[in-house]
């Protein structure tokens, strides 16, 4: 019976102990690296997104057609290096020497898609940058993203591809038309494809202004927030610090949230 006491006082004594107290809070207090750094570049690419809105839309679009062809450039160059040879794994054959203007027009463009790391930063730099900064003028412009807008920026991309690695053809501006048009089938039809399987559901069309807001300032992860407190497209235009407070908003995404709405007249507008 002793021992069964000085046991309990044992285990008593351990679970009351400074340093075993200092050692069970130091490790709750351990956080995960990763999570630190995800939530940071999080932070910083909301702060950028924010900055974005703030600019006209000349600035916007430059950065946004300069990052896109970065991106692109980057891609392009890691493709043509996979090979040894820094060419295609799809050899494209020669043309005749006797092949009519447009055939030539074909295999140029066709060996733009083959050549080395150079060659691909150089197009896919031109696809990706054309393509963002276009679709961004036209979101400004138009206020969505929308078939229209996604398939002006695939022309425009395409087109001027096809300038790029069909230079010294006979007739460019031709060969540039199709190729945008080609462009803008292909895009407008996954466009649309898309729209279909991610249409979102009946209940959340009363949120469609307020996603578009959120996500255009990179606070997506608050939209349940709103749909917690029934904050919707119908209250946008009566949000209050202490509203967006009581569903649990912390104050720097409120003061986004609520300068967004003061800047933008169009998203309190019933549509």
């Amino acid at each position: 019976m002793a021992d069964g006491k000085r046991g309990e006082d044992s285990a008593v004594a351990l679970k009351t102990s400074p340093s075993s107290a200092v050692m069970a809070g130091g490790l709750r207090g351990v956080s995960n690296p990763l999570e630190e750094w995800s939530g940071r570049v999080k932070a910083i690419e909301a702060g950028f997104r924010a900055w974005m809105a703030k600019q006209p839309i000349q600035i916007e679009a430059a950065v946004t057609t300069a990052v896109g062809a970065v991106q692109g450039g980057a891609l392009g160059g890691l493709m043509g290096s996979l090979t040894a040879d820094g060419g295609s794994p799809f050899p494209i054959p020669q043309p005749p020497p006797n092949a009519n203007p447009e055939a030539m027009a074909s295999f140029k463009q066709a060996q733009a898609l083959a050549g080395g790391p150079l060659v691909q930063a150089r197009n896919f730099a031109v696809m990706t940058g054309a393509n963002a900064g276009i679709s961004c003028v036209m979101r400004r412009i138009r206020g969505k993203e929308d078939i229209q807008g996604s398939m002006a920026a695939a022309f425009g991309s395409g087109a001027l591809f096809s300038i790029v690695s069909g230079m010294g053809t006979p007739n460019p501006v031709a060969n540039a038309v199709t190729t945008g048009v080609a462009f803008a089938v292909f895009q407008g039809g996954f466009f649309m494809i898309g729209q279909k399987f991610s249409k979102p559901p009946s209940e959340d069309t009363y949120y469609s202004r307020t996603r578009s807001m959120l996500h255009k300032l990179g606070l997506e992860k608050y939209e349940k927030n709103f749909k917690r407190g029934l904050l919707n497209d119908q209250t946008l235009p009566l949000l209050t610090d202490s509203a967006l407070r009581d569903v649990k908003i912390p104050p720097g995404p409120r003061l986004l949230i609520l300068d967004q709405i003061k800047r933008d007249p169009e998203l309190v507008q019933a549509k």
